[in-house]
Order: C-alpha cells, then sequence, then structure tokens
C-alpha cells in the first residue's frame, strides 16, 4: 500500500476549489511513493456546499476516471492534514488505494450484506448517518453486528441546511446506485472494509470527569433516579457541591455538567476512569436536560440503564488536548518498527518543518472525525485541533469532517474524536 494522494481547499465558488485540489492530488499521485491510480475517493464539504453537492462528485468523478468509488458527507468544519475550514466554503479529498475486493461502498439503496451472507464480508466500516433519521443510534449499533469486528467509524453530519451523504460506485460491486444517483440524504451510508484492509481506530474523549463512577441504581426512562442506592439529585448537588438553596448558582453549575455513562459489561477493569483525569473510549458522554426535584431524579439525553456506570464531567479543554496526543501517541507507537533502518529513522525524528508524509510512518492515510464543538475554537486557535494531530502522529494524509456526534465501536459519542489510519505492513 502506497500513500494516498490528498487534497483541500476554500474559495467562495466551488468549480475553483475542486481545481485547487485535483492539482493537489495530481501533484500527489505523481510523486514517487504516493498511489498513482487510486480506487476509492474519500469526499468531505462544507455545508456552504451542500446545495452544490451533486456537481461536485459529478465534477470530480469526470476528471478522475481511475476513481471508480466515491464516499463523504458535509459538515459545519472540515479537515486536512495539519488544517481546519470552519465557516467558510470547503472541500477535502483523498484517495485510497485499495483492491476493489477488500472494500464495499453501502448506503440505503445498496445495504451493507450481514457476516453471516456469505457474500462480502466486512471487518469494519466507515459510516456516515444523517441525525434526523429516527433511531440513528439503534442503526449504527445495528451497523456494527454486520461487521466481522462489531467496530464501525465516522460521524453524523453536520450542516445548518441541507444534509447530504456521497455513495457511488462505479465498478459494479453496488447494485441500485445507478438509477437512485449518489448523492444521498437521510439515513447510513459509506464504505465497509475487509480484514485485509488494515486500519487501527481510537477514540480522543474531551471531557473531564469531576466525580467518581457511580452504579445507575434506579431509573425511569431517561429519567435517573438512584445512584448507589441513593437519590440520584441529592448524589449529583453533593458531587458538584452546589444546593438547591442557591438555585440560581446550582443551575449555573449543572448547565456546565454533561454525565458519561458506561455498560459495566465493557469497562475495561472495573473503573468508569480508565486514565488519570480522563474518560476510556466505552464512555459516552450525554447532556443533563433536566432536574426532577419530585423524584430526586436527573434526566439525561441517552437512554440509561439500570446497573451502568455513571459519572459527572464537563467539557476541559487541557484534558482534551492531553488525550488527543495520548491517542497519537498510542498509534505512532504500535506502528514504528522495532530495528529502525537509517531511513525510517530520519523520516520519524525529523523537524516539524522538514517532516512529510513518508512510507516509513507506516501510516497510507488518515480518517479524523471530530465533533463540532471542538475545532480550532475549543483548542484556543484555528486549526489547533489538526496541529495537534500533526505534531503527535507525524506528518501523514488526512481528511475528515466536524460531525452532529461521533461513531465509534457501536456507539454514538459526543465531544470527542475519531481518529482512524490506513496501516502499511512493516517491511520484511
Amino acid at each position: 500500500m502506497t500513500l494516498f494522494p490528498y487534497g483541500h481547499a476554500t474559495h467562495p465558488q466551488w468549480p475553483m476549489a475542486a481545481g485547487l485540489v485535483l492539482a493537489q492530488l495530481r501533484a500527489h499521485m505523481a510523486l514517487p511513493g504516493y498511489a498513482s491510480a487510486p480506487t476509492l475517493g474519500l469526499l468531505y464539504i462544507t455545508d456552504h456546499y451542500a446545495a452544490h453537492a451533486q456537481d461536485i462528485l459529478d465534477h470530480l468523478s469526470a476528471e478522475l476516471p481511475e476513481v471508480t468509488d466515491w464516499s463523504g458527507t458535509v459538515g459545519v468544519g472540515i479537515a486536512s492534514n495539519n488544517v481546519e475550514y470552519f465557516d467558510e466554503p470547503a472541500l477535502s479529498v483523498m484517495l485510497c488505494d485499495l483492491p476493489h475486493d477488500q472494500y464495499r461502498v453501502f448506503s440505503g439503496v445498496s445495504p451493507l450484506p450481514s457476516v453471516a451472507s456469505g457474500r462480502f464480508k466486512a471487518h469494519t466500516a466507515l459510516v456516515h448517518a444523517d441525525s434526523s433519521t429516527p433511531d440513528v443510534a439503534d442503526l449504527i449499533s445495528e451497523m456494527a453486528q454486520r461487521t466481522g469486528s462489531g467496530y464501525v467509524f465516522g460521524g453524523l453530519a453536520a450542516s445548518r441546511g441541507k444534509t447530504v451523504q456521497f455513495a457511488l460506485s462505479g465498478y459494479g460491486n453496488v447494485t441500485g446506485h445507478g438509477a437512485a444517483g449518489s448523492v444521498f440524504s437521510g439515513g447510513l451510508s459509506g464504505v465497509a472494509f475487509t480484514q485485509q484492509a488494515a486500519l487501527m481506530s481510537r477514540v480522543t474523549q474531551g471531557c473531564q470527569p469531576v466525580s467518581r463512577s457511580h452504579e445507575i441504581t434506579a431509573c425511569e426512562g431517561n429519567v435517573v433516579t438512584g445512584l448507589d442506592g441513593k437519590p440520584a439529585l441529592d448524589v449529583m448537588l453533593a458531587a458538584l457541591n452546589v444546593t438547591l438553596d442557591e438555585p440560581r448558582a446550582a443551575l449555573a453549575k449543572v448547565r456546565n455538567t454533561l454525565v458519561g455513562l458506561s455498560d459495566p459489561a465493557e469497562l475495561l477493569g472495573d473503573r468508569l476512569v480508565s486514565y488519570p483525569g480522563q474518560f476510556g473510549a466505552e464512555v459516552v458522554v450525554r447532556h443533563i436536560i433536566g432536574l426532577d426535584p419530585s423524584r430526586k431524579g436527573i434526566a439525561v439525553s441517552g437512554a440509561p440503564l439500570v446497573g451502568m456506570q455513571l459519572a459527572f464531567c464537563e467539557r476541559n479543554a487541557q484534558a482534551a488536548r492531553a488525550d488527543l496526543i495520548r491517542v497519537c501517541a498510542e498509534i505512532r507507537e504500535e506502528l514504528e518498527p522495532q530495528e529502525q533502518t537509517l531511513e525510517v529513522a530520519n523520516a520519524l525524528s525529523a523537524p516539524e518543518a522538514e517532516s512529510a508524509p513518508h512510507p516509513a510512518r507506516r501510516i497510507a492515510g488518515a480518517v479524523y472525525v471530530s465533533c463540532a464543538g471542538r475545532g480550532g475554537p475549543h483548542f484556543g486557535a484555528p486549526s489547533a485541533e489538526l496541529q495537534i494531530v500533526r505534531r503527535a502522529l507525524g506528518d501523514v494524509p488526512l481528511v475528515g469532517f466536524f460531525a452532529g456526534g461521533e461513531i465509534a465501536r457501536n456507539h454514538l459519542y459526543g465531544y470527542t474524536g475519531v481518529l482512524t489510519v490506513f496501516t502499511v505492513a512493516e517491511p520484511a
């Protein structure tokens, strides 16, 4: 597997942005070490271009006839290597060099078959979903069950206007797309990958626990009424060190508080807080949407169940930065060879100003899906989040988008980032 060509650009007129991106892609395709005949395109656009989604895809697929398959979606922001575009018209593209039998584009008109079907056997999948789709969290869980690993990754399309998804297969392994077109609204779409398409994925949390974990001992619908056998509201007020005798101060604190939920069966060990001051990937963060003084309950925007673990948390930029660096470092350490040639050592240790995507990093390309509430504004400066990824992971081809909810494993997350890399085999 060679490096994946990628490009990104912003311009008020989409044909100009597309032309700039195509120039970058073709320049990469002409370089040694990059794929010269990629097959799969990942396309992400900001919502400024949503009305032109079909025109953009038609143009790119016509200009790049060797790329037979396309997938992607829209975000309020999009990402590429070392840069993010928020609140401006932009697009980013990465061209993946994968054999046709290692992936399959799917959509609502051509869904992914189950693992037991005996046909294409998906090991994992990149999933784009529309948040307006009923029971979208359940559909994501069901999609994970259609893969051999039970792990999918991606995010919910985010747009202040039309929500669109791209799903096109010109190679002929997807039926129905010819009649239905290639730009969709609603439901799920994406790309499934076999086990031969080597991928590695990590979830980085953006919230910091402000309490120890508690067991949910009673709940009614989405209202948690008991924690550790005590009234849930009393437990929360004590954890936040506030009282309803001072309602303004209490409500101000509660508005900035969220809850981290996890099924005990998914815990790594017996603790909800897997890293000092941080949540592990098994935790999903949900909003507190109301208080019920009559039942001493806490209403959350999720589906709490008796037996789950719950911890109170808050958004924290410093914790988000530290956790993002941690997951990037985990990926780098796992991929770096035990014994390094001089070429590999030089590529991995090059100063940032001299670094460039290099096969020695063993990363052909990466997809990063982050929460629309993160990005530069949360990390303190424009493109700060993607600059952290570049410094920590290394200079690699990367595209992605800022989502209305992030998908990893079989869950729908919030305030997280999901980093997935296509890995290259270690040289013999």
